[in-house]
């Protein structure tokens, strides 16, 4: 069960790029706001339906549960809207390998003082070694575009 939920994650990550990608061209289009007001209203719309044929009764409601705990509701409004803004400046592979190293800061933090209600995993050089190897690919993967876009440039140069 435990591969099937890494899985499951890697193919939610994917199509986190593949949005991303979407949302930034899309976004250029039609604003950095509307994109937005698309994904969110989409989703509630989507969400909806799965909840009405698909989710089974609980015996708390979201008016039941303690308030502090709507407010995650808010943290995706940031996320795309920082997206759809990054994408089309620094491109989709940038952007996505750093909301993940901030993904990944933030939840080691969670883990480490079982904040929010979350069971404690402490920190440890391994995982200090992860994020270390994210830091060292963010670097890489940014490096990278900065070459190409000179090189582009070079390129245009030379055409003319």
């Amino acid at each position: 069960m435990t591969v099937l939920m890494i899985l499951l994650a890697v193919v939610g990550g994917a199509f986190l790029s593949i949005q991303a990608a979407i949302n930034g061209q899309l976004g250029s289009k039609v604003g950095v706001f509307g994109s937005a007001f698309l994904t969110f209203s989409t989703g509630a719309l989507v969400t909806a339906l799965l909840i009405f044929f698909f989710e089974p009764k609980h015996d708390l409601t979201l008016l039941d549960v303690p308030k502090w705990q709507l407010l995650g509701a808010f943290c995706g409004v940031p996320y795309i809207v920082i997206m759809v803004l990054a994408v089309q400046r620094i491109g989709a592979a940038v952007a996505t390998v750093a909301v993940i190293f901030g993904q990944l800061a933030m939840s080691m933090l969670i883990d480490n003082f079982g904040w929010l209600g979350n069971e404690t995993i402490h920190f440890s050089l391994t995982r200090l070694g992860a994020v270390i190897c994210l830091g060292i690919a963010l670097f890489f993967i940014y490096s990278s575009n900065k070459s190409n876009s000179a090189d582009t440039e070079v390129n245009a140069e030379i055409r003319e």
